[in-house]
């Protein structure tokens, strides 16, 4: 596959924008820095202001809802690379293991002491954080989410991939994949079936296969851990006939199907697509067990969500949500990628 091929798969799945302001949940608008999204002005904090008219250096922090992903690497990466650019000072935060109270009382905490001038968020429920993205942006802070969505909170803006978007993305380049005249049985894998951004992907994914004759099973979650995703694939398929295909909504999901596919000598068989580019999931790619994955690009995300809260700041540029778009990423593309952790 070509990177023009590439391209050309992004835009049809309208994800390569780089400007384009979406929100993930109904690709709905999101709102300007200068108003909430309930119509509420916002008004920049006095001791903001006051460190931005002195000079000083800002303090911008990201609140990952688990720092200890491999995810988090390259959301690092793009972060601490658009610190330098802009000479802010950058952090990614946020509690191992992904408990949202812990994440909740960590921002709470931030926004009491005013030890941050802008905050980007991440969390695992789309509903977890609006309460402190409320009170952030009440108390003249500005925030955004970045990675997943928070729809119908007081963000400003976000940047990341439009999730339903990429679901059909996977599901039209599957069946393209199996062929017009493919039938039989594509079970699906998320890491939490209970997340927003799974919930909106897999929506996408269904859309993608309306009107074929292929049979969705799942989802089914399999949790972050590998050991337990591996044995939950396991069993899953132990209980199916007629697969065709498996489909990964996540890293998680996708390296413990993948290994599943290799061990079980299913490798060729049937055929197995997910999504962002762990080591793992590059071999897997490198070794034909893997058809293709979908990175969301991660260091991207960690890039323009510093350089909107910074833009905003410094030279008062109004917040927009940027797509870090969806790049189809196959066995012959693969040295052109960059593996995700």
């Amino acid at each position: 596959m070509s990177i023009a091929s590439i391209s050309k798969r992004a835009a049809i799945a309208a994800v390569a924008s780089a400007t384009l302001a979406l929100s993930l949940v109904g690709c709905g608008a999101i709102t300007t820095g200068t108003e909430s999204s309930g119509g509420n002005e916002f008004q920049l904090a006095d001791y903001i202001q006051e460190r931005v008219d002195s000079g000083e250096e800002l303090r911008i922090k990201l609140s990952y809802h688990d720092p200890s992903l491999a995810f988090a690497t390259p959301i690092t990466a793009g972060m601490e690379r658009a610190g330098e650019e802009l000479g802010v000072n950058v952090q990614l935060i946020g509690p191992t293991g992904g408990d949202a109270a812990k994440q909740v009382a960590e921002l709470q905490t931030a926004i009491q002491q005013k030890s941050v001038d802008a905050l980007a968020v991440s969390s695992a429920s789309s509903d977890a954080l609006k309460p402190v993205i409320e009170q952030a942006y009440n108390a003249g802070i500005p925030i955004i989410s970045f990675n997943t969505d928070n729809p119908d909170s007081t963000q400003m803006g976000f940047v990341g991939q439009d999730l339903r978007a990429s679901g059909v993305a996977e599901a039209e380049e599957l069946a393209s994949e199996l062929g017009p005249d493919a039938t039989g049985k594509v079970v699906v894998f998320s890491l939490d079936t209970g997340a927003g951004w799974s919930h909106d992907r897999f929506g996408g994914f269904e859309e993608g296969l309306a009107g074929t004759g292929l049979e969705i099973v799942g989802p089914v979650n399999v949790g972050n851990e590998p050991n337990a995703a591996y044995n939950t694939v396991e069993s899953t398929m132990a209980g199916q006939s007629d697969v065709v295909a498996i489909a990964g909504l996540d890293c998680c999901s996708t390296t413990a199907a993948a290994q599943w596919v290799q061990q079980s000598g299913n490798a060729g068989k049937i055929t197995m697509v997910g999504f962002d580019l762990l080591p793992q999931t590059a071999e897997f790619l490198q070794q034909g067990v893997v058809t293709f994955t979908i990175s969301q690009n991660p260091e991207e995300q960690g890039y323009q969500a510093v350089k909107t809260l910074a833009d905003f700041l410094l030279d008062g540029t109004a917040i927009e949500g940027v797509d870090t778009g969806a790049q189809f990423i196959t066995r012959d593309t693969l040295d052109q990628a960059t593996v995700e952790g």
